[in-house]
């Protein structure tokens, strides 16, 4: 019953969104600007039909479908529409197609909460860990409770994604983190770096459920909700520990971690790690009288006469006398040895 119920939901949304692009498309030539006004398909369908003709926009009254704002707004378009006109004939037949798309949108929630009774009733815990459409399209997917209860948490995780996972086999590739199970809500609460690992840890926790459902005598919520409260907790961890990575306040100061090829874009790493300060590297003992940086003092020993020499640069030509000296012995010496 669950199979044939999700699959008639399946096929109910895409004939509605058919039908109500349709419906869309045909009512533009008359009133195209309604499109734009009325965003969701079953309000157009219902505002369509109540006005008809948008001639007769100004005399309708829509409070029961549309809000005020927008109301006021799709009668000021209907006075300036630059649609054409159509005959009686085509509106009956646009009206007899919004008929269509409201039956069969009140029939899809009709059907919604059938689906919902169901699976309450035969997979509770299933339904409180990953909601009642993600749990009938993995009963669907397996074929039933039975079999997806023999499946590990490793097959339930990528139940759905069986294509990725060949291909990815195949060409050595990263194997798909989730499969239908990405459509539950706790997965989709979750940061994208953490979609994998909260993933894997609510197929654990469901693979569970499903067994208990299955096979177990209770038919309670209880092992439900005591999971989906610890992997809300474990999110909640999750969450923290990357905040507090990111903010380098972790674990005392934030380390800097070195390039990773292999580490997707969203989390981009460092080409190499920050070179730290080395106090060896100082010149000791150099000082500059006050004023005079060591340009300034190189520009000012130019400009001085030749046979102006100072007691400074006396020293310095004896300095570099002493060196020049001392250097062709410590040569000859190396020679010697």
């Amino acid at each position: 019953m669950i199979i044939q119920a999700i699959g008639l939901l399946d096929d109910l949304d895409k004939e509605l969104n058919t039908y109500a692009m349709r419906v869309r498309e045909w009512y533009g030539w008359h009133f195209p600007e309604l499109g734009k006004i009325v965003q969701d398909n079953i309000l157009y369908a219902k505002s369509l039909k109540a006005m008809g003709d948008r001639a007769n926009a100004v005399n309708v009254d829509f409070s029961g479908i549309l809000s005020e704002e927008v109301e006021a707004e799709l009668k000021e378009a209907a006075i300036i529409s630059m649609g054409t006109d159509i005959s009686d004939q085509d509106m009956q037949t646009i009206k007899a197609l919004c008929d269509q798309v409201i039956s069969l949108s009140e029939y899809r929630a009709q059907l919604s909460e059938y689906l919902r009774s169901r699976m309450n009733a035969i997979a509770p815990n299933l339904t409180v860990l990953v909601g009642e459409l993600v749990g009938a399209r993995l009963i669907a997917h397996a074929g039933s409770l039975i079999n997806l209860a023999k499946q590990p948490g490793s097959t339930v995780q990528i139940l759905g994604a069986e294509k990725a996972l060949f291909r990815a086999l195949k060409t050595k590739h990263a194997t798909p983190k989730y499969g239908l199970i990405f459509n539950a809500s706790l997965v989709g609460q979750a940061a994208p770096k953490l979609k994998g690992k909260i993933s894997r840890s609510l197929a654990a926790k469901t693979a569970l459920s499903i067994r208990y459902d299955a096979l177990g005598e209770a038919q309670d919520a209880a092992i439900g909700f005591a999971s989906r409260a610890k992997l809300e907790n474990r999110l909640r961890q999750l969450e923290g520990r990357m905040l507090g990575k990111l903010s380098g306040s972790a674990k005392g100061k934030g380390k800097i971690e070195p390039y990773d090829s292999n580490r997707k874009q969203d989390t981009p790493g460092l080409v190499s790690a920050a070179k730290t300060y080395n106090p060896a590297a100082d010149v000791v003992g150099v000082s500059f009288p006050k004023g005079d940086s060591e340009m300034e003092q190189k520009k000012r020993k130019r400009e001085e006469p030749a046979g102006e020499a100072t007691e400074e640069g006396k020293a310095d030509v004896k300095v570099e006398a002493e060196v020049t000296i001392e250097e062709p012995k410590k040569k000859k010496k190396k020679k010697k040895h």
